[in-house]
């Protein structure tokens, strides 16, 4: 019944166009990269039984207690395990299930992610409506998180194979769309909360369970439109790189999943991307209330500290707060393709030493940039390292790729993904606590952060050295002939008849323009909707 899910029912035939595979993609990750934005629901939750004070749970109410009561509202923090639990199941299950995935092939699993993502939304809708949390843990955070894993990983290893010319740009142009997900979704979100508002609902159940029917329509249809290469296609006119001392770290090999532990390489780009994302990830949660006590007044021309501001101009206060936010958004998405596309230019160490040395720089000059008042040095101090930490997403695919070869490299990518699990609690405990203690010692709002910066200068450190420490994998690592064969044969991996026929089915000549066109309009539209909320949001800071 479900044969045109299987890994052999989707390997492209004659006249397929490779640029067909990256739309698909993008439909599945503008969804889950809805993820990032949840942060919108947050306050209408926490008054979803009236706005009164009334219904507030008291101090007596503890989080398990929370879990399942229904006379009182939510605390924001409560809510925020939602956030919590979405990216420890991103990584999780890609660690778990991305040998699957690789045996299985990217539409089945893209299948799988819908399901998850969109059934979760459900469920969490339910609980919304029941007023039961638990309800909302396992159906967003739980089963939404698994198909976050699955949705994020699908198309890494079949953009790499159809893309060996330019590694970077293809899973950029994918990791994008994850970027991209809380730009369209938030604003989308807020706009249908306020609709579905009535005065004795938040409209949050009915929101959920639109964009769950609108993300399962898309992601369907990215799931169904994925195909992937026969084994021996190549780009036409494109032949592999001789393996020379340029491009020594670019393997023409491939090293079995169930070996990556045992690599010293893996453990090292482990580390480099876990660095570069707390350090990343960290300041993104607290773009808005840093950006707001560092400047305070002066940000709305008034000269005053963050703690002298009345509630009116703190409210305005906040407004800019939110530009600069919606500005860091637009230089996470616009980075994950710019510096991943660059990567096939530089090379992926280079551009990781790139990440290190200049995010470092950049953190150094934060103290120095806030102390002379400087609005113009902060924010675009901060816009370059955003840009560096989605960079890093989506320049590691292409670095695993290049180092472990690429016939596993999903579910090596998969199991590298603990270090964005890490690194979503790493980065924002170093922020938040280290803001709370130098508030604890009385120092100044606007001098809180200086500390946090440099020891986040020393994460990027830490991460350089390991990015150096890199070298090719070792030959006893790399599977034989013989083991490939059979890796390929288990994972359902057929030619399509003779290498030249392979070679056709990259051509674009019997690729309707008219499909193509509709393919990337169909994801495009969405984008550049949501660039242009965002940019409106964004001009806050300068007005």
């Amino acid at each position: 019944m479900f044969k045109f899910l299987d890994k052999e029912n989707t390997i492209a035939g004659p006249g397929f166009n490779r640029w067909l595979v990256p739309p698909a993609a993008l439909a599945i990750h503008l969804c889950i990269g809805m993820a990032y934005g949840f942060s919108v629901f947050w306050l209408p939750l926490s008054k979803a039984l009236g706005t009164s004070d009334g219904v507030k749970c008291g101090p007596e109410i503890g989080f398990l207690q929370e879990l399942f009561v229904t006379n009182c509202n939510w605390r924001i923090a409560t809510l925020g395990w939602m956030y919590t639990l979405f990216f420890v199941f991103l990584g999780s299950s890609a660690a778990i299930w991305g040998g699957w995935l690789e045996r299985v092939g990217p539409r089945r699993a893209g299948v799988v992610a819908a399901l998850c993502w969109c059934g979760g939304m459900l469920f969490s809708a339910l609980g919304v409506h029941l007023h039961q949390f638990w309800m909302m843990l396992l159906g967003s955070g739980v089963i939404g998180g698994i198909g976050l894993g699955l949705g994020y990983i699908s198309p890494v290893s079949t953009l790499i194979k159809w893309f060996p010319d330019r590694r970077g740009m293809a899973t950029g142009m994918a990791i994008m769309g994850f970027g991209g997900g809380a730009m369209i979704g938030s604003p989308w979100a807020a706009d249908m909360m306020k609709y579905f508002a009535t005065p004795t609902d938040v409209g949050v159940a009915p929101t959920f369970v639109v964009m769950a029917l609108v993300y399962f329509v898309f992601m369907m249809g990215g799931a169904l439109g994925y195909r992937v290469p026969a084994s021996d296609w190549k780009p036409a006119g494109w032949t592999p790189p001789v393996q020379s001392s340029q491009n020594a770290m670019i393997t023409q090999r491939s090293v079995d999943v169930k070996h990556v532990f045992k690599i010293p390489q893996f453990w090292l780009v482990w580390v480099v991307l876990c660095m570069n994302v707390s350090a990343g990830i960290g300041v993104i949660g607290m773009s808005s209330p840093m950006l707001q006590e560092v400047f305070g007044g002066s940000l709305i021309g008034v000269h005053a500290a963050f703690s002298e501001l009345d509630p009116a101009q703190l409210k305005a206060i906040a407004g800019v707060a939110a530009g600069f936010t919606a500005l860091l958004s637009l230089f996470n998405i616009g980075g994950r393709f710019f510096w991943a596309s660059l990567s096939d230019k530089l090379g992926r160490k280079t551009t990781y030493t790139v990440f290190f040395v200049l995010g470092g720089l950049l953190y150094a000059s934060v103290p120095g940039s806030a102390a002379a008042a400087s609005t113009a040095l902060f924010v675009g101090a901060f816009c370059i390292i955003l840009s560096m930490y989605g960079g890093g997403f989506s320049t590691v695919p292409a670095y695993l790729a290049d180092l472990f070869g690429t016939q596993y490299v999903g579910a090596i990518h998969g199991r590298l993904l603990t270090a964005w699990s890490t690194a979503g609690i790493l980065g924002p405990v170093v922020v938040n606590y280290m803001r709370e203690y130098q508030l604890g010692l009385g120092l100044p709002r606007d001098q809180v952060y200086n500390q946090t910066m440099y020891i986040l200068v020393g994460m990027l450190a830490i991460g350089l050295i390991c990015n150096w420490a890199i070298r090719p994998v070792a030959d006893k690592w790399f599977m034989t002939d013989e083991e490939l064969a059979q890796a390929k044969l288990v994972a359902h991996e057929k030619a399509l008849g003779t290498s030249a026929t392979a070679q056709a089915t990259g051509g674009a000549a019997q690729t309707s323009t008219l499909t193509l066109v509709l393919a990337w309009a169909v994801v495009c539209i969405p984008l550049a909707w949501g660039v242009y909320r965002t940019l409106l949001s964004a001009t806050k800071i300068f007005v």
